[in-house]
């Protein structure tokens, strides 16, 4: 399972022209699901997004997590981010997972962060054409896969 946590002051997710959802300061994750994973990936991936230090604290040192300034978060999927680039200029997708398997870990990705947040969680429509927009924080933009727990 991958994920690009990106710091934000707001962000929104769009479709068909219409604003499917808002939120402020906290966390944009962009999620990927391969087909590797499974809920053991959500249970280390969640624990991660809440507890990572990246927001301010009073001496401006990113020694806060999303849960210490009670931050807003907007979890949308994105199969590109299991995208191989080795060979040729189109890139493969082979490694995402199917809808059929992604869409109960997205839900669950979902769910658990909202329970460890304490509060709901925003979230883009899976398989949806999309239209994300966010303004970056810092910029401050953080990559994680589960395959390589660091």
């Amino acid at each position: 399972m991958r994920a690009l946590l990106q710091r934000v002051s707001e962000g929104r997710v769009t479709i068909d022209c219409l604003l499917r959802v808002m939120i402020g300061a906290g966390l944009v994750v962009l999620l990927g699901i391969e087909e590797a994973d499974d809920e053991s990936d959500v249970d280390w991936l969640v624990g991660k997004i809440c507890r990572m230090r990246i927001f301010g604290d009073e001496g401006g040192l990113m020694n806060r997590s999303l849960q210490d300034i009670g931050g807003d978060a907007l979890v949308v999927s994105q199969f590109t981010l299991h995208a191989s680039t080795k060979k040729g200029n189109r890139p493969s997708f082979i490694k995402a997972a199917r809808p059929d398997q992604a869409i109960p870990l997205y839900e669950g990705m979902v769910a658990a962060l909202s329970r460890e947040l304490s509060r709901p969680v925003a979230t883009g429509e899976f398989g949806a054409d999309m239209k994300v927009a966010l303004v970056n924080d810092g910029p401050v933009t953080i990559w994680i896969d589960s395959r390589n727990r660091e």
